[in-house]
């Protein structure tokens, strides 16, 4: 198995960057990159195995996964009311490559107010348990 290490110095290499100036460079092409869903994707799932630490670690702690969504997805729908819910609730201690991956898409499908959600689709408890967190908090706040 390739480290992260091996594959970000190969990545560093077929753009001929070996030096920091040379990275600073690199980095608006590589945010141009990161414009098309499926490159995006692909980050976005690097990310999260990124941050396993373990070699058969296959989940982040709470914190790490909403430090992680928050500086990877930043201002998307959904992305700080799901970083409050995860603060807030108890019975998750950790979140998964699916749940992780499952999030994504819920942030591109799922309007901001929530009514295209189907509960009969295959969502993860996770993010069936944050939607109902969030409709009782739209509730209370008509």
């Amino acid at each position: 198995m390739v480290s992260l290490q091996e594959e970000w110095r190969k990545g560093l290499k077929s753009m001929r960057v070996d030096s920091l100036d040379k990275l600073r460079k690199a980095l608006p092409s590589l945010q141009q990159e990161m414009v098309s869903p499926y490159n995006f994707k692909d980050f976005y799932t690097f990310s999260f195995k990124y941050c396993l630490t373990e070699p058969r670690q296959k989940t982040l702690d709470l914190e790490t996964a909403c430090q992680m969504l928050s500086l990877v997805l930043g201002s998307r729908p959904h992305v700080a009311s799901f970083l409050r819910f995860l603060q807030e609730q108890s019975e998750y201690k950790a979140m998964n490559l699916d749940q992780w991956s499952a999030f994504l898409r819920f942030c591109d499908e799922i309007k901001p107010d929530l009514r295209n959600y189907d509960e009969s689709q295959a969502w993860p408890l996770l993010l069936d348990n944050y939607v109902e967190w969030a409709k009782k908090g739209m509730v209370t706040k008509s």
